[in-house]
């Protein structure tokens, strides 16, 4: 079963429609290192040119850079032809304008202070889950990217505000659905508790999961993929790479944005040797993996150049053979009952015609 990336599929109940493949902007903002300006606008428009029709990006993603570059390389580009979404959590601030009763996301590991995005050192990141917040921050990035509208609005990491998000952020984004100011709204996150109880507790319609199903972890489809499927919402998907680890799995290689440690290198090495057996590149066995589950509608690639780009559709479209996700699940790299693209496959063949 493979996949048109290009194909363009209903978002939901929303009434839009997204591309398989949607570009996700984290890496073209700084994401662990820097890209220069003029490599990240012509990156964003490559993935335009070849048939990617769903952007998202966030504040927070190189401090504002990532929403500067996406509407510079899209500001020629006819606006009714794609998708654009952002998020709402963190306001950027000036480090002059900071003041002590701010909620600061120093981002902090091992002491080290703009361990993510460290290109503009100018501004700081403060978290802000207020009606006003979210106002304030709609109208930044409109500007930031200097285009007239957001089409989809996430809530972006309110892992450690639920009772500010679902007072002031939640209801603001349902205003503004309301209004017409955003076309769908949702909630974007890194782990998998606080995404449900979003989808049981909220009429978001779109629910953004980075990192929690993928080759090396399913927890997405114990309890949040059939609740996003009984009710309506789609589901959106970051990180099938687990940060970097399922690309390329050597010491230093990242896993959930942190260095992976021996035990899941040595385990994503024993998914490669599978692979390589069946003649197949263990990044098609990941993608493809994440897209089969029917909650999945799109996922989202984050590359730092076109040549990146390209290898998504290529890997995208590979044929792979059933008896790669056999061999997987027989070693016990993956759950037994877990959805790969062959049982999606046998599962909507048509039924043969009766024997005469």
């Amino acid at each position: 079963m493979a996949f048109d990336p290009f194909e363009t599929v209903p978002l939901g109940r929303t009434g839009i429609s997204v591309t398989r493949l949607g570009f996700g902007s984290a890496t073209i903002g700084g994401l662990f290192r820097d890209v220069p300006e003029a490599e990240a606008v012509e990156t964003v428009r490559h993935a335009e040119q070849a048939g990617v029709r769903y952007f998202d990006a966030a504040p927070l993603y190189g401090y504002g850079a990532a929403e500067r570059r996406v509407g510079a390389a899209l500001a020629p580009v006819p606006r009714d032809s794609y998708v654009l979404s952002t998020k709402v959590g963190r306001l950027i601030v000036r480090r002059d304008q900071i003041t002590p009763d701010m909620d600061v996301d120093h981002q902090r590991i091992d002491g080290q202070d703009d361990y993510y995005y460290r290109s503009d050192a100018t501004v700081r990141p403060v978290f802000d889950y207020s009606r006003d917040g979210v106002l304030r921050s709609v109208e930044a990035s409109l500007q930031r990217f200097g285009l007239d509208r957001i089409d989809i609005l996430y809530l972006h990491d309110p892992d450690h505000h639920w009772e500010q998000a679902i007072a002031g952020a939640y209801p603001a984004l349902e205003q503004l659905r309301a209004d017409g100011v955003v076309r769908a709204i949702g909630v974007g996150m890194n782990q998998v508790a606080m995404l449900t109880r979003f989808a049981r507790e909220t009429d978001v319609d779109v629910l953004l999961a980075a990192n929690r199903y993928t080759l090396l972890e399913q927890e997405a489809s114990v309890e949040l993929f059939p609740v996003c499927q009984t009710r309506g919402i789609a589901v959106v998907l970051g990180g099938v790479f687990n940060s970097g680890v399922l690309a390329d799995p050597r010491p230093g290689s990242r896993f959930g944005y942190l260095p992976a440690d021996d035990i899941v290198i040595e385990r994503v090495h024993r998914l490669r040797r599978v692979c390589e057996r069946h003649g197949i590149p263990l990044r098609a066995a990941a993608i493809q993996f994440a897209l089969a589950h029917p909650a999945v509608t799109s996922m989202l690639a984050g590359v730092r150049s076109s040549a990146q780009l390209d290898d998504y559709p290529a890997l995208m479209r590979l044929d792979i053979p059933a008896g790669l996700w056999g061999d997987l699940k027989a070693e016990g790299l993956l759950p037994a009952d877990a959805v790969t693209p062959d049982s999606v496959s046998s599962q909507a063949a048509p039924a043969a015609p009766p024997e005469d």
